[in-house]
């Protein structure tokens, strides 16, 4: 404004008339204006304030997939780059489905109530899956061999809550059907993904085992650097004949393995937890570590 004052000398004596009343407004709007907001800024200054600037700032926490999910993606990269595919199926199932096919005899313990969960089903006899099992003579009934493919599910079982027990509780099983598959094929797999999984430098023992849809059967116990203690992680084994015909495949043709892995105990084997139950009490000091 003061630099339009100057320039308004230059100006002829008509102009300075039109000229100068306009001037004579921008001034007295720009000083009012001026003072209006000193004022109103002094006044902020010594007012009261309920925010305390001395505070430090609020953290913003960000939170990390839980470390089973974790566990099932890692298990799943791995298989696919063995050449398995992904399937799913219902974790509410018949009980054809669930034993029937899988070779489990009428007098079979599992069928109690005291380990399997029944649901009340005026029309068939219908469970809360034990095992994802039941994916595998689904598969069997709608493809045709060779058939690669492993199977993540949530499974439930009647159990008794103990450090390595679970009633609710994830599983990722597998299964292979070609011509010509051999135990030494499944031994091959299993070493393959426990390396992978937890380093070249893990032991590893197959320990002779009995399952009803597998013949002959076995479990794979590992030890890593940080425990001396061995622990279970699969049961695995053979596809048994029955199984192989309840899924409308040819038994004389083909052959088969299948395995199962209990993926809350892969976690505590990797991140060294000593009670299943860890990791679902939403302990943030747990959680946090993954």
């Amino acid at each position: 404004i003061q630099q339009l004052f100057n320039l308004f000398k230059e100006l002829s004596t008509d102009k300075k008339r039109e000229v100068g009343k306009e001037l004579n407004v921008l001034s007295k709007y720009a000083e009012e204006v001026y003072r209006s907001t000193k004022i109103e800024l002094e006044e902020m200054a010594t007012s009261s304030s309920d925010l305390d600037l001395t505070l430090p700032g609020i953290q913003d926490f960000i939170g990390s997939e839980h470390s089973v999910r974790q566990t099932i993606k890692q298990m799943i990269e791995i298989f696919k780059k063995m050449g398995f595919s992904v399937a799913e199926g219902p974790e509410v199932e018949d009980e054809y489905h669930n034993f029937d096919a899988l070779n489990f005899p009428p007098n079979h313990p599992a069928r109690d109530m005291q380990d399997t969960f029944f649901i009340e089903n005026k029309f068939d006899t219908v469970v809360l899956r034990t095992h994802t099992s039941p994916v595998q003579i689904r598969m069997m009934e709608n493809v045709k061999p060779p058939i690669r493919a492993i199977m993540p599910g949530r499974v439930y079982r009647n159990e008794t809550l103990d450090s390595t027990h679970l009633a609710e509780f994830h599983q990722i099983e597998g299964l292979y059907i070609d011509k010509n598959v051999t135990m030494a094929e499944l031994k091959a797999t299993m070493m393959h993904f426990a390396r992978v999984m937890y380093g070249e430098d893990i032991e590893f023992r197959f320990r002779a085992s009995f399952f009803p849809f597998t013949e002959p059967s076995a479990e794979l116990d590992i030890r890593t650097k940080y425990s001396n203690k061995w622990m279970e992680i699969v049961g695995c084994g053979m596809v048994h004949p029955n199984v192989l015909k309840a899924g409308g495949i040819d038994p004389e043709e083909y052959s088969g393995y299948a395995f199962g892995f209990g993926v809350e105990r892969i976690t505590m084997a990797k991140t060294q937890l000593d009670d299943i139950r860890k990791l679902y009490e939403n302990d943030v000091r747990v959680l946090s570590q993954f």
